[in-house]
């Protein structure tokens, strides 16, 4: 057995899985943790009125900044990637990019103008090291066990959505009941244990993601036996030229606004500068597109049309789909009754004690079987992790104890010890966090992922367009959920008391929805595009959800002007409609994009 074949990942296993998968695992699931718990609470923090606490914005400029900010997290993953491949290696990129997310949260937990800014920059550029480069220390670890390597991905995301519906929900829950600087410093904090696990753990990877010789640069090129259509000095002008429109103008979006106009690199260009300037940069990025594809032969222009096709429909998916932490994180605040009186109280204090624990014990468990088999080689980074647990276990309890306590139902004794005990009370209350009802995506994701993985391999699997648009009618019939629930609202109004039924039921569908393409989309694109072409057309797709995602910020700068013209329920109904729209182009389109694949399903 060589010292370079994939066979010795698996002499240390945990649930048939090498040792080093579960390194990864618990830490993106911090990562995510970090990312989505700092993600819930920005849009509510920058809205919130100063006498809370908040920078009292208004909810059009804190969406121009939340989707730049998102997109640019989207754009920056070619720039982690490609540091990653030519210059410092996988393993390298991932502590860069974990050691600039824990001082990004550091930075946003002085809640200053300057460091909270300064902490999105390094969030930014923090995800773009660390997010494309985890999954391809996955892949090289597979890459002889490939009948391995989908209950590898499967485990993977699980750390995934765990890492999500924990730092959704304590972060959440310290930023709205505590202090916001609190919510964002935890999520520091878990970064930061993540990234010190991975460093004093990093050589049960092997030579995998080490910085890139001569040596080992030659070997890659010359495996690659495809030929090559390199870029030519014209073509890198205009994609040099795209990019920097598209990022001034990213940039330059939120910052008009939030300055009242007095920043604005397109001023010159006149009032509609900002448009002119984007157009320009998407009409220059697909004629490049298109002309690359003329380069190619017929078979493999046709797939590649094929992977735009499915781009350009990620796009709306993504701009709608993402309003959960925007316009839906909105609509729980202001306009949904959030709190719970007596039996509804209790039930959902016993639902979110099951949804809080459970998880965590079976994820502690994880952690027992990854110390079992590492904690001989690996004793410091182990302690660490189990630390990182201990803290985790702590503050749960906490917040579960807190709500109980506040609700009427747990109450200090009169004993020294000061133990606590139930008690009963003639009016209980809880009021839901705001940032709660984003946890049910990863619980709805954990729970229905394996249904939706048996029915892909089932024979009633549906064609690619078919995924699409039934992703694109779950996703309208999450909006006609919401849409419904707020149809009593009057046009101007700031508050109201919808039902959280409506909520509950717009992540359970928009969950469905994401499972039938955000996981299908990159399968397709690595089927359809030669080996040569895999970083160039991964590029394209990061640039489409990119854009989905400054999309989604758009959407969600128009919530107010909207609702105070034609109601709430009139902002939901026009994204339930755009959606619909999108399924049935899907769906039409199905006869001629199967015949663009050419039998790849």
């Amino acid at each position: 057995m060589t010292a370079n074949t994939t066979d010795q990942f698996f002499k240390s296993t945990v649930l048939g899985h090498p040792s080093g998968l579960f390194v990864l695992f618990f830490t993106e699931m911090w990562e995510r943790f970090s990312f989505y718990g700092m993600r819930s609470l920005l849009i509510l923090f920058l809205t919130t009125s100063l006498t809370d606490n908040g920078w009292g914005w208004t909810r059009e400029n804190a969406s121009a900044l939340f989707g730049s900010y998102v997109g640019l997290v989207y754009l920056s993953t070619m720039l982690g990637g490609y540091f990653a491949d030519k210059i410092i290696g996988f393993r390298w990129a991932v502590v860069v990019g974990a050691f600039l997310m824990t001082l990004g949260h550091a930075s946003m937990a002085v809640e200053s103008h300057f460091s909270i800014y300064l902490g999105l920059v390094l969030l930014v550029f923090g995800n773009g090291f660390f997010k494309p480069n985890m999954t391809s220390i996955i892949s090289e670890m597979y890459k002889d066990r490939t009948d391995k390597k989908d209950g590898a991905y499967t485990l993977f995301y699980m750390g995934v959505n765990a890492g999500a519906f924990f730092g959704i929900l304590l972060c959440g829950y310290l930023g709205e009941k505590v202090g916001w600087s609190y919510g964002f410093g935890l999520a520091g904090i878990f970064m930061f244990f993540g990234t010190l696990q991975f460093w004093l753990s990093q050589n049960i990877f092997g030579d995998i993601g080490l910085k890139p010789t001569k040596e080992s640069k030659s070997k890659s090129e010359a495996s690659d036996t495809d030929k090559r259509n390199p870029f030519t000095n014209w073509q890198l002008v205009l994609i040099a030229v795209s990019a920097l429109l598209g990022l001034l103008w990213i940039l330059n979006d939120p910052a008009t606004k939030i300055s009242g106009g007095k920043i604005n690199i397109f001023s010159f260009l006149g009032e509609n500068g900002n448009n002119m300037a984007v157009l320009t940069a998407l009409l220059v990025f697909v004629v490049l597109l298109f002309y690359r594809f003329t380069q190619y032969s017929k078979i493999t222009r046709e797939k590649l049309i094929a992977v735009t096709f499915f781009a350009l429909l990620t796009v709306f998916f993504w701009a709608i789909f993402e309003q959960a932490p925007n316009s839906l994180t909105i609509f729980a605040k202001s306009y949904t009754n959030r709190v719970l009186v007596d039996n509804w109280s209790v039930v959902f204090l016993v639902v979110n004690s099951l949804m809080t624990i459970l998880p965590l014990a079976i994820i502690t468990w994880v952690l027992y079987l990854l110390f079992k088999q590492t904690f001989k080689t690996y004793a410091i980074a182990n302690v660490i992790l189990s630390t990182s647990f201990v803290i985790i276990w702590i503050i749960a309890f906490w917040m579960l104890a807190k709500d109980y306590y506040t609700a009427g139902y747990l109450s200090l004794s009169d004993s020294t010890l000061g133990f606590l005990k139930i008690e009963k009370v003639t009016v209980a209350l809880t009021e839901v966090p705001a940032t709660w009802f984003n946890t049910l995506n990863s619980l709805f994701i954990i729970s229905l992922a394996p249904l939706f993985s048996k029915w892909w391999e089932s024979k009633y699997n549906p064609t690619a367009n078919l995924k699409y648009g039934i992703g694109m009618f779950l996703l309208a019939l999450g909006m006609a959920c919401v849409a419904f629930g707020s149809s009593g609202i009057e046009p101007g109004a700031q508050t109201a008391s919808a039902s959280m039924i409506w909520l509950i039921l717009v992540y359970l569908f928009h969950t469905m929805g994401e499972l039938c393409i955000s996981p299908v989309g990159l399968s397709y694109v690595s089927k359809l595009v030669p080996a040569r072409m895999i970083a160039f057309m991964f590029g394209v797709w990061y640039l489409a959800v990119a854009i989905g995602m400054k999309g989604a910020g758009m959407f969600g700068e128009n919530i107010d002007k909207i609702a105070n013209e034609h109601g709430l329920s009139y902002f939901f109904w026009m994204l339930t409609l755009v959606s619909v729209t999108v399924g049935i182009i899907s769906i039409i389109f199905q006869p001629v994009i199967k015949k663009l694949m050419h039998g790849v399903r």
